[in-house]
C-alpha cells in the first residue's frame, strides 16, 4: 500500500512569496513555482499555492472571487511551542494570536504572506 498523500490548496496573493515562506520557514520541498501556481511538499502534505492567474483563482458563477485568508489551516506538531514560535518570530513570521492552551495542548496561528494560517500545536503531556 502506498503512503497516503494529502493536498491542501491555499489561495495566495504572491505565489513566489508563498513558496519561499513555506520552504524557508517550515522546510517544504519546492515542487513547482510559476507566477500563477506553486506546489510545495513535506512528507505526505502537498500545498497547492494558487495565485489569481491560476484556474483556481477564477471567479465563481455568482461573481465571488476566491481569496486568501480565513480560518482553515493545517497543523504542524511541535515539541516546544514557545521555542518554535520564538524561532519563527525572529525570522519575521507574523502570528494572529498568542499561544493558547487547552485540555488537548497548546496552539498558536502563524500567517503566511497572504494571511493563510499554519497552526503550531504542542499536544498536552
Amino acid at each position: 500500500m502506498s503512503e497516503t498523500q494529502v493536498h491542501v490548496r491555499y489561495m495566495v496573493d504572491d505565489v513566489q512569496a508563498a513558496v519561499d515562506w513555506y520552504s524557508g520557514h517550515f522546510g517544504f520541498e519546492v515542487l513547482m513555482a510559476s507566477p500563477a501556481f506553486g506546489a510545495v511538499q513535506q512528507g505526505p502534505l502537498r500545498l497547492l499555492l494558487s495565485g489569481r492567474a491560476s484556474s483556481a483563482g477564477r471567479p465563481m458563477p455568482d461573481g465571488r472571487q476566491p481569496e486568501p485568508g480565513g480560518w482553515n489551516r493545517f497543523q504542524v506538531i511541535v515539541d516546544d511551542i514557545a521555542a518554535e514560535a520564538e524561532r519563527l518570530r525572529s525570522r519575521g513570521v507574523r502570528f494572529r494570536n498568542d499561544i493558547v492552551s487547552g485540555p488537548g495542548g497548546s496552539q498558536i496561528l502563524a500567517e503566511d504572506p497572504s494571511g493563510n494560517l499554519v497552526e503550531l500545536f504542542q499536544p498536552a503531556r
